[in-house]
Order: C-alpha cells, then structure tokens, then sequence
C-alpha cells in the first residue's frame, strides 16, 4: 500500500501526516509538475523515534481534471534567428597602398621638366621662352628618334603624376580593382596619389539615417499595422558593401521588412514595453542580418505605429469603449468613497440615527447627489 505527498526530506520520513488508519482521506490538490514520493504506509504509523531510511524515487502527478485550476500563461516564443548569409572570406576591406601627393606632384613636374629640356635639346623651344627659363641658345638638328623617345617618356611621367592625384576627404573612401579584383580601400584625407591605372569607386561611410517608408506589421494581438521605421546605420566595411551585395540601401530596406514581419510591434503607451522593446528587438535582428554584409547598423526604431486602414475604425472604437469604462468605474469609486465616508462620519459622530431602511435612503440620497454634481447621469 502507498499513498502520495510532496517533497518529505530525510529527516521527517518517519512522521505521520495526521491521517487516521481507515479514515477516508480527502485528495489533496495537485498541480502539474508536483514531485511527489512513495512512502512505505508502515511509516504513517511508526511509533520508533529513530528514522529509517527509504529509497525515494520522484515521480510525476498530473493534473487532476475538474479541479478548478487554471493553466499557466505561455511564455512569449523567442524570435529564431535565421542562418546568416555567407560571403567570401577574402573579401575583406584593407588599407590600399597609397603615397602621399607630393610624389605625385614632384612626379609630375619632372615629367614637364623632361618635356622642356628635350623641346630645347632639339631646337624647338623659341628664344624668348629659353632666355625666360635661363636656358643657354642652343640649334639642334631637328626632332630624332632620341627626341621622341624622351617625349614619350617624359608624358607617361607627367601623366603618371598628374592623373594619379586624388583628394581624401573625412566620411568619404575610394574602393579600388583591377581587372575585377579588389585591390583595397582608401580611407586617408588630404592630397595622395593613388595608382592611375586602378578604377576607384567612392563610397559614403559617414552615419546615415534612413526613414523608410510605411511598412506592413502586427501587433502583439495580430492586429495589421503600418509602421514608419528610422534606421541609423553607415558603412563598416568597404569591399563587402560594395561588392558582396548589388546595393545595400536596398538589402538593408529587405531586412527592415523581414524583421517586421517576425517581431510584434506594440502602439506606444502599450503595457509590454511599447515601441521600446520592439525597436530593441528589430536593431538585434537587422544587426545580425546586416553585419555580414559590411553594413552596422546602430538603431531600428518604430517612429510612427498606426493600424491598418481596414481596422483602424473598430480598433478606434474599441479604445474609445475601454476608455470610458474605465473612467465610470473610477467615477463609480469616487463616489463610492465619499458616500461611506459621509455617512460613517454622521453615524460615528452621533449626529443621526439611522436604521437600514433610513440608510439605505441616506445613501440613495447622496449617491445621486454626488453623481450629478460631477456631471454625470445617474
């Protein structure tokens, strides 16, 4: 024979639960999930005062039907994350190797230099213009193929120098390739030369803000609502926003929509945390999706939540009915409060006497009385 009880520790396994032998025991109340333990009946009427030791197993007791209890409220599901996107690990942004714009300067007036030497070595250049350099009068025979040659070299030169000029600017980098491979990023200000033969694509990596348009999303209830959403955000990485993804305007506007389609979004003044907890929901979410690709993002925040057009009007109504209920029933409290506390006084003070058919007509009395000083029908 066995009976059920909860958790006994060791040291009260020999104490009997006050039931009597035969007596009909009435079913305690069990709840899901109560470990409960079988106890040898022989200890319910042990009269030794020394324990004995007994091998408890914990079992499992499962609700009792019909009882009266209510289940448990479900926990909110966590939002799964989906698998990130990969990219190709060697498109990294790095440091292109630059020099500074000196070089390019001192490479581009050696260029012109050449080019004005070898116009004097063949006899070209005019008198005035050699007396205005200090150039000693010199005939030559006329252009060779040494001439052209030092043209030629003196022009690669000049244009190396001159065309591989660029300005650095703050929040600005150029992204450079050649021949389809990334070659590096420049991120330095001021006057540098950059290599002339490497196309150079600029890219924006100063902190942006972008509003987005009206977005379909639900409420905690599954109510449609359209949410205008801010998103503060700016290039990390160079190449992987550049050229790991066609534009990433548009990969982040995709993100900002599959975010909102998996994570409720409460109207401000809500009771779970309102705009608040959704926009800390949504920056996780659109940060996690986004940083593969390059792009950090800081905030993803609801700026204005209304509902959908098609409940916006019973929605509206709604709010407006829980309103006023809950103004008349604080009504109804405040004017229960001063009923009592009106009639308690005259009572306690011994001011009236009154029997329950008098009270109930004092309280009448007062009731309407204060009901329709506030304004309010009775």
């Amino acid at each position: 024979m066995s009976t059920t009880t909860s958790h006994t520790p060791p040291e009260s396994e020999g104490q009997s639960d006050g039931a009597a032998p035969g007596a009909g025991v009435r079913p305690a109340r069990l709840i899901q999930n109560e470990a409960t333990t079988e106890i040898p009946v022989h200890l319910l009427f042990r009269d030794g005062p020394d324990p004995v030791r007994v091998p408890l197993a914990p079992a499992l007791v499962g609700r009792r039907q019909d009882t009266g209890e209510r289940p448990r409220p479900g926990r909110p599901v966590p939002v799964r994350r989906r698998p990130l996107p990969e990219t190709d690990p060697e498109l990294a942004e790095r440091p292109a190797r630059v020099l500074p714009g000196a070089a390019g300067l001192l490479a581009g007036a050696c260029g012109l230099t050449g080019a004005l030497v070898t116009t004097w070595w063949a006899g070209l250049l005019p008198p005035p213009a050699g007396r205005a350099f200090g150039l000693p009068a010199y005939t030559g025979s006329g252009l060779g193929l040494a001439h052209w040659a030092a043209y030629a070299g003196s022009g690669l030169l000049g244009a190396a120098g001159f065309g591989g000029l660029a300005r650095g600017r703050a929040g600005r980098a150029w992204v450079l390739g050649l021949f389809g491979r990334y070659r590096g990023t420049v991120r330095r200000t001021g006057l540098l030369w950059v290599n002339p033969l490497l196309p150079r694509r600029r890219v924006d990596v100063r902190l942006r803000h972008w509003r987005s348009e009206a977005m379909p999303a639900v409420d905690p209830d599954g109510m449609a609502l359209r949410v205008v959403v801010l998103v503060v955000w700016r290039v990390r990485d160079t190449a992987r926003a550049l050229l790991g993804i066609d534009d990433h305007e548009t990969y982040l506007r995709e993100c900002v929509e599959a975010a909102l389609a998996r994570v409720p979004v409460e109207p401000a003044g809500g009771a779970r945390g309102g705009t608040t907890a959704a926009g800390d929901a949504l920056t996780r979410l659109v940060a996690e999706e986004t940083a593969p690709v390059g792009v950090e993002v800081f905030s993803v925040q609801p700026v204005r939540v209304e509902y959908a057009p098609e409940v916006a009007a019973a929605v509206h109504r709604r709010r407006i009915a829980a309103l006023d209920a809950r103004q008349r029933a604080s009504l109804l409290g405040s004017v229960v409060d001063s009923v009592e506390d009106t009639v308690t006084r005259l009572t306690t003070r011994g001011l009236v006497e009154l029997d329950d058919y008098d009270r109930k007509v004092l309280v009448r009395d007062l009731t309407v009385a204060f009901c329709s000083g506030r304004g309010e029908p009775v």
